[in-house]
C-alpha cells in the first residue's frame, strides 16, 4: 500500500489527535513545582540536621537523584511522567531517569555490556556535549584574554 502525501497526511490527523497544551503546561507546571518542592523539603530537611547550605545543597542533589533512580526502578516515575508529562524532565530527578531507565532495559545482557554499556546511552552526549562546550568556551576566553587568573 503506497500513500501519497496528502492521503498520508490525513491519515495522521485522524490517528493523532491534537494534544490539549494548555492543560499539558499547566500540568507539567505544577508537577514540575512539585517536585522542586520536595526538593526544597529536602534541603530543609538536611539543614535542619546540621549541614551548612552548600553541603545540604549536594547532599540534596544525592538524595534527589537516588529518589528518581529508586521510583525508576520501581516503575513509578514512569506512571507519574504519564499524567506530568515534561514536569518530570527538567528537575535533577529527571536525570535520574535518564540514566537509569536504559540500564534497567538492557540489564538481561550483563552488568558489563548490557547496563555499563547503556547506562549512559541517553544522558551520555547530553554530558559530553556540555563538557565540551564548556571547555571550548573556556578556551576561547583565555585566548581572547577574557579569562583572568587568581
Amino acid at each position: 500500500m503506497k500513500l501519497d502525501k496528502q492521503s498520508y497526511q490525513h491519515l495522521l490527523e485522524q490517528k493523532s489527535p491534537p494534544s490539549p497544551l494548555g492543560r499539558d503546561c499547566v500540568k507539567a507546571f505544577l508537577f514540575g513545582g512539585l517536585i522542586c518542592t520536595v526538593g526544597e523539603a529536602v534541603s530543609n530537611f538536611w539543614q535542619w540536621r546540621g549541614l551548612d547550605t552548600s553541603d545540604a545543597a549536594a547532599a540534596t542533589a544525592i538524595t534527589m537523584v537516588f529518589l528518581g533512580g529508586l521510583l525508576t526502578c520501581l516503575h513509578l516515575y514512569e506512571k507519574l511522567a504519564k499524567h506530568a508529562g515534561a514536569g518530570t524532565l527538567v528537575p535533577i530527578t529527571g536525570f535520574a531517569n535518564a540514566i537509569v531507565s536504559p540500564a534497567m532495559e538492557f540489564k538481561s545482557e550483563g552488568p558489563i555490556l548490557g547496563v555499563g554499556a547503556k547506562l549512559f546511552a541517553i544522558a551520555g552526549p547530553v554530558l559530553v556535549y556540555g563538557i565540551s562546550a564548556s571547555v571550548v568556551y573556556g578556551l576561547v576566553l583565555v585566548l581572547l584574554g577574557g579569562g583572568g587568573g587568581a
